[in-house]
């Protein structure tokens, strides 16, 4: 059983920057593959933030591309998401999410990002 713990959300204004972490416990012996970072908004479909491989490729969506970076520690499977220039519609609960080269995936319980003045 895979465990990822998320950190990071919280209230911010507008313009201002948040930094999410997920951290994967796992007494697995497979290796991850690709790492990322999904959101939902009250009422809409989740959809993918960023998302990085192991080798370091990365994929973000249009909406956040120029503002959000993502990255990533093997050695550790970590995945970090710098989010700087925060917008009100960035409000939603972000989820990470693990996929193994095995096939398997996992997910996070999420952790909620407001952005309000």
């Amino acid at each position: 059983q895979v465990q990822l713990v998320e950190s990071g959300g919280g209230l911010v204004q507008p313009g201002g920057s948040l930094r999410l972490s997920c951290a994967a416990a796992s007494g697995s012996i497979f290796t991850i593959n690709r790492m990322g970072w999904y959101r939902q908004a009250p009422g809409k479909e989740r959809e993918l933030v960023a998302s990085i491989t192991r080798g370091g490729v990365t994929n973000y969506a249009d909406s956040v591309k120029g503002r959000f970076t993502i990255s990533r520690d093997n050695a550790k499977d970590t995945v970090n998401l710098q989010m700087n220039s925060l917008k009100p519609e960035d409000t939603a609960v972000y989820y990470c999410h693990v996929d193994f080269y095995s096939g398997m995936d996992y997910w996070g319980k999420g952790t909620l990002v407001t952005v309000s003045s």
